[in-house]
């Protein structure tokens, strides 16, 4: 009864001692923070693909994964070129005339794939948002599923990063290609997708950084059940 008990206060005071977080867990925080911005930014602004500003006449002004920004844009049905689109517009707007219509020429398959990824890699840095929350604020060494915690966190922002890559590989491939958006020579990738590269590098790097914190703290709390184990041992060829 005196053994079990005493071994109860040295596991709470090993426990005690460790801390919550190493510095790679500190550092993923801090990693993580950058994804989340970058991600949710790209995810919502319209400068995925942007038309040069020194050049007059062009007809694209801007497009985002949901919205088209144009300055004249015929419409590519028309073969008179009677219809004009100008302005920005949700890319699934019901309320332009027409704008229904060009929708797969605003949507082709290399868009909706990049829509579809991207929206993965969001989806899981917010789910991870939530497990991180829990993981800064709640749990400790000495809850069970402490490492289980940090290696879900860790394999869903591997999963949000290969997502987020797949979408700004296939964006960057076909995204400026001759055959879609007008004026072409004159278009570029923009910022927003920039922050989606940075976002997508942001989330690996957090990966790697949680799933090393997993094995930190594995490391951890196999030494002190070998020191309990020893200690028990040593007490009982004592006694």
């Amino acid at each position: 009864m005196y053994v079990k008990s005493y071994l109860s206060l040295i596991d709470s005071l090993a426990f005690g001692t460790m801390k919550n977080r190493s510095l790679a867990g500190n550092c993923g925080i801090g990693v993580f923070i950058i994804a989340l911005v970058t991600v949710a930014l790209a995810f919502g602004t319209p400068s995925w693909l942007v038309s040069d500003s020194r050049i007059r006449g062009a007809k694209l002004d801007r497009l985002g994964l949901w919205s088209h920004c144009f300055r004249s844009l015929p419409d590519p049905l028309d073969q008179y070129q009677r219809r004009f689109f100008v302005g920005c517009r949700w890319v699934y707007d019901p309320f332009t005339t027409g704008y229904d219509r060009i929708r797969g020429y605003l949507l082709p398959g290399f868009m909706i794939a990049t829509q579809f990824f991207f929206t993965l890699c969001l989806l899981g840095i917010i789910i991870s948002t939530i497990l991180i929350l829990i993981f800064f604020l709640c749990c400790g060494p000495d809850q069970d599923r402490f490492v289980l915690l940090i290696k879900t966190i860790g394999y869903l922002m591997l999963f949000s990063g290969i997502c987020g890559a797949i979408a700004v590989i296939v964006f960057a491939c076909f995204g400026n290609a001759d055959e879609w958006m007008p004026d072409h020579p004159n278009n570029y990738l923009g910022w927003s997708f920039g922050l989606g590269v940075v976002g997508t590098v942001a989330s690996i790097v957090t990966s790697a950084l949680f799933l090393t914190e997993a094995n930190i703290q594995m490391k951890k709390r196999k030494r002190i059940k070998e020191s309990q184990t020893r200690f028990e041992m040593e007490y009982e060829s004592k006694a």
